[in-house]
């Protein structure tokens, strides 16, 4: 009988190790620890006998550098960077994790890579393979090295990444390669000229090094743009007519039709135009039912946006909190550029799931076999958009961030699945005298996906019974001075959608760009 074949299955993080291997091994599975924990069982390995081993690294393995004679900031000029050779060095020296890939595969016969699926993930892949393969068995003319790709920490989604593997992708890491290629040559090269240049103009900065980021300069540069903006704007005063008038209880809120005037005379003059005219005529109705539309799926920049507008929580700890969620099997994975459920997705599975939550199980048990699938969104082919992927309660994620970011996301999920809302919207035009001012009323008719994500609910505020023709008397006419406001300093979200209208960084470094400007300002 043929002895088992061995095989060395990698993971990106200690935790996703632990936890695939208590799927995969139905929990039979022990564990020792080296640099990094190791966890075996017995099954079978392509309708042969087994031995499996799962190990992880750290993330990425092998970090870009220059060679040595590279490194001297007097000697060497920054321009000849660009054509300089580099070098890949281990990235945590002090974890050894080279090394524990190398012993790890001693003996082995297959490995099996359990990155994360993007492509810095695809990249650590072949950091693993150049670690492990060359100590590995001879494997012929068999496919030795294969890939899993899964988007979901869970028992179902693991085995079928396990059932299906392939291989990996030496385009999407070469990509990665390139990548950071040119952030070493271009943030290296500029800083040390501008640090070289600056001083020697100056020569009293407080930083001895001026750093350049090809991603993290640019988004600085926003905000610099916006402070400049506030710094330079002059406040110029404007005056609005405000009549005052109300029908069967209800007060009209009112919008002039000039809009504001910029002379206080010549808001005098309309003013008293107004007053003279002493009611209001309704001169023209409108009703018209619309919809606000069902979210599309969510993907990371936007969960980083809602984390920063609407949760209070930082782009890169919110990143963090959603990678947890993501290794402990409550979301799937965090990092995707799509907005659009694949066709092969099976939304029923995380429906069901929810329909056991205290608050929104009742909701979600409406929507299965009832769902609506989202308009528009984009799937980009990366990762399906971030859904929970199984049922947690405030008590189980310990309340705090983790919960509040998990409610989001399944509110969003089980919005996105949902009708649209519809409402009712007027508008009445008015004339009062030469003047003509305008009202707006809405009246929800079906709150739709509104009903489980009430922060994006149509306000219900209706405009009084009117006709056209009718009056409405006026009871105070206001001359009401302001004076214009600057823009407001820019927000986390709105940086964030900045850098996603301009294509600066990723889904997976916009997080960090955002982090090192303001720790540093």
């Amino acid at each position: 009988m043929a002895p088992p074949v061995v095989v060395l299955m990698v993971a990106e993080k200690p935790s996703l190790a632990k936890s695939i291997a208590e799927f995969l091994s139905n929990g039979q599975m022990s564990s020792r620890h080296t640099n990094l924990d190791v966890h075996e069982w017995n099954g079978t390995f392509r309708g042969r006998p087994a031995r499996f081993k799962m190990t992880s690294v750290i993330g990425h393995v092998l970090s870009i550098d220059f060679p040595a004679e590279y490194q001297s900031w007097d000697k060497v000029d920054p321009a000849t960077l660009f054509d300089a050779p580099t070098i890949k060095t281990e990235a945590n020296p002090k974890a050894r994790v080279c090394r524990h890939l190398q012993e790890e595969a001693k003996d082995c016969d297959c490995l099996v890579l359990w990155l994360d699926c993007d492509r810095e993930g695809e990249n650590i892949c072949f950091e693993v393979v150049d670690n492990t393969v060359k100590w590995m068995n001879r494997a012929g003319a068999e496919q030795q090295v294969f890939r899993a790709r899964f988007s979901a920490i869970s028992a179902p989604e693991i085995r079928q990444a396990m059932a299906g593997l392939g291989a990996p992708n030496r385009a999407e890491a070469l990509a990665v390669d390139a990548r950071q290629e040119l952030d070493l040559k271009v943030g290296v090269a500029f800083t040390r000229f501008q640090s070289r240049f600056f001083q020697s103009k100056y020569g009293n900065l407080d930083s001895s090094v001026i750093s350049y980021g090809p991603c993290q300069t640019p988004t600085l540069n926003f905000c610099v743009e916006r402070h400049q903006a506030i710094a330079c704007f002059q406040p110029e005063p404007f005056w609005v007519v405000r009549p005052r008038a109300a029908k069967a209880g209800t007060t009209l809120d009112l919008e002039w039709g000039r809009g504001r005037v910029f002379d206080a005379e010549v808001g005098a003059v309309f003013q008293r135009l107004v007053s003279e005219a002493k009611q209001l005529r309704v001169v023209d109705v409108v009703e018209k039912e619309e919809r606000k539309g069902r979210p599309a799926g969510l993907n990371t920049v936007e969960l980083l946006k809602a984390a920063s507008s609407s949760l209070g929580i930082g782009p890169a700890y919110a990143m963090q909190v959603a990678e947890r969620l993501y290794t402990q099997g409550y979301l799937s994975y965090p990092r995707t550029e799509s907005t659009a459920y694949p066709p092969n997705f099976d939304v029923h599975e995380p429906l069901l799931a929810q329909r056991a939550h205290p608050i929104w199980g009742e909701y979600a048990a409406s929507r299965v076999g009832n769902f609506i699938m989202p308009k528009g969104g984009e799937d980009r082919g990366d990762h399906p958009p971030i859904t929970p992927v199984r049922c947690a309660t405030e008590a189980e994620l310990g309340g705090g961030d983790a919960w509040r970011l998990y409610d989001f996301v399944a509110r969003h999920f089980l919005g996105s699945l949902s009708p649209d809302c519809v409402y009712r919207k007027t508008r009445a035009s008015f004339s009062a005298g030469p003047e003509s001012f305008s009202a707006g009323g809405t009246q929800v008719l079906r709150p739709g996906f509104t009903a489980i994500m009430p922060w994006k609910a149509v306000q219900n505020e209706p405009l009084p019974p009117l006709r056209s023709g009718e009056t409405v008397p006026i009871s105070e006419v206001e001359l009401h001075q302001g004076k214009t406001s600057p823009p407001d300093y820019i927000t986390e979200a709105e940086l964030i959608g900045l850098m996603e209208k301009h294509g600066i960084g990723t889904d997976a470094s916009i997080s960090v760009h955002i982090n090192n400007i303001v720790e540093r300002n």
